[in-house]
């Protein structure tokens, strides 16, 4: 049985621990990582999910952005614990997280993915939203949380200055 619940601050170390495990040493130097610096990832949106053992088995945080005047947010990092990877745990955060950022009204969700992965989620290619370089502009996809939301927006993505 798994439990999903909002990343609380005593989680933050533990879920760091498991970014570090699921992905590459320097995960830090990327450029979305840029656009998180020095701005909280939104409370109600950082979800992880606990094993029976309440061991941690996964994590996703998202965190707010602007393009141009828009306001955006950027999905990422979401992790799984190797021992939880092909349960469909990364799919069920992915979704959970569109449909809370979806009720707390935000009307568009981006990220830096393989498309082939995130399509199943709705997500699609943005032509013409600019990731800081050297973000590969195929890997830039977005999803519409409400119809057209992604229409006509173009433009640099940068950090969230309320």
């Amino acid at each position: 049985m798994i439990e999903v619940q909002p990343e609380k601050p005593e989680d933050w170390w533990e879920v760091e621990a498991l970014f570090d495990l699921c992905f590459a040493p320097g995960r830090e130097a990327l450029s979305s990582y840029r656009l998180r610096d020095d701005v909280d990832p939104i409370a109600d949106l950082s979800l992880i999910a606990r094993d029976a053992d309440g061991i941690l088995a996964g994590a996703v945080r998202f965190w707010p952005v602007h393009i141009g005047k828009l306001d955006a947010l950027l999905l990422g990092p979401i992790a799984v614990h190797p021992t939880h990877q092909g349960e469909g745990l990364g799919g069920f955060l992915i979704q959970e997280g569109l449909e809370i950022a979806q009720r707390l009204g935000w009307s568009r969700v981006m990220l830096v993915g393989d498309a082939p992965y995130y399509r199943r989620f709705g997500f699609h290619q943005l032509r013409g939203v600019e990731m800081p370089p050297p973000t590969n502009p195929d890997r830039v996809l977005g999803h519409a949380l409400s119809a057209g939301a992604w229409d006509g927006v173009s433009g640099p993505v940068s950090r969230w200055y309320p």
